[in-house]
């Protein structure tokens, strides 16, 4: 118990730091995660719905205050497709793609929003605005260009590395361009 709540505390304070560097706004947010690198076991080895709990109600509290839209990132064996809300995918107008996240095939933790979100739907792929990667999951394919990476104080979740980023538009031109 004690352990959860250690990984409930480190999530929080990313969430948090997050919130504080004023980047994270509306839009989607992609969330990678392998909660057995949180449990500090090899990815893909040792998945907890525990675990997946904790950082499920953090990551909505997150969304509640930054006004970001959450998307759970699936693991490799369903091609890293996202679990969104359906009025997500509508907004956005996104494809839906047919799977229902499971432990073994996609992962913990997008087994446990899929489980747990009001219409849950899955889409291949997101352009978002910001995203967090608990234990080395490769959120990057999901990202707008260009990404930058954030530097917060808390560097991991439990015993998995975190990485936060946001994203801005290209900048073309200016002082350090050059044309011939």
């Amino acid at each position: 118990m004690a352990e959860v709540q250690a990984i409930q505390q480190d999530v929080a304070q990313v969430a948090r730091q997050l919130l504080e560097t004023g980047h994270m706004k509306d839009g989607l947010f992609v969330i990678g995660c392998s909660t057995s690198e949180v449990a500090g076991e090899r990815i893909g080895t040792s998945g907890s719905e525990a675990i997946a709990e904790v950082l499920f109600e953090e990551w909505k509290k997150f969304s509640k205050h930054s006004g970001a839209k959450l998307a759970f990132q699936c693991c490799e064996h369903l091609n890293r497709a996202l679990v969104i809300e359906r009025e997500v995918q509508e907004t956005y107008g996104l494809p839906e793609v047919s799977a229902i996240p499971v432990a073994k095939a996609g992962g913990s933790m997008a087994s446990y929003a899929f489980k747990h979100m009001e219409d849950p739907v899955l889409v291949e792929t997101v352009q978002a605005i910001g995203g967090v990667d608990i234990g080395d999951t490769l959120i990057g394919m999901h990202l707008r260009r260009v990404a930058v990476p954030l530097r917060i104080e808390q560097k991991s979740i439990g015993q998995a590395h975190v990485t936060v980023a946001r994203t801005r538009p290209p900048l073309i031109g200016g002082a350090r361009a050059v044309y011939e």
